[in-house]
């Protein structure tokens, strides 16, 4: 079963743009269901904080490689926050040094996400959204420039 989904801005600096994915159908985009999951969560507030803190640091340096633990595989941009330790993980996707798009995350219980079905799946969407985002630049559809993805704005993934 194939899922329809876009790409919307989340916020944006002079050296970085944050996205996120909304699927068709949804209420909330990725990054707001992870906001609205662990918001209120007393025992992971520190690890809430840490992330949010890192996304601020992000907006305010860039998307650099250093803030981000790497996940997925070589060939894809597929990370996740923070960087040290801490159960609680945001999976993201890093497309330059000044975009990234944010997916959801969840608490990370087991020695690798790919035990986990939920956090598992959160990065397969984003392998497949680094897959259709390299399809799309490749054809002309989209385009990266600076802190900009060019042509998104009308642009319906199907994943």
């Amino acid at each position: 079963m194939s899922k329809k989904a876009i790409i919307e801005s989340v916020e944006q600096s002079e050296k970085a743009s944050l996205y996120t994915i909304s699927f068709e159908n949804d209420n909330l985009s990725e990054f707001a269901k992870f906001m609205t999951n662990f918001k209120d969560n007393a025992r992971l507030q520190r690890d809430y904080q840490i992330i949010l803190l890192a996304l601020q640091k992000i907006l305010a340096n860039g998307v650099l490689e250093r803030y981000f633990r790497p996940e997925g595989k070589y060939s894809d941009g597929v990370c996740a926050l923070p960087i040290n330790s801490g159960k609680l993980r945001l999976y993201c996707l890093r497309l330059s040094d000044k975009i990234l798009i944010i997916g959801n995350g969840g608490i990370k219980d087991t020695q690798t996400y790919n035990e986990n079905n939920e956090l598992n799946g959160y990065v397969i969407d984003l392998q497949k959204f680094d897959s259709l985002i390299k399809e799309a630049i490749k054809d002309g559809s989209i385009s990266i420039e600076e802190t900009e993805i060019k042509g998104i704005d009308n642009k319906t993934f199907e994943l």
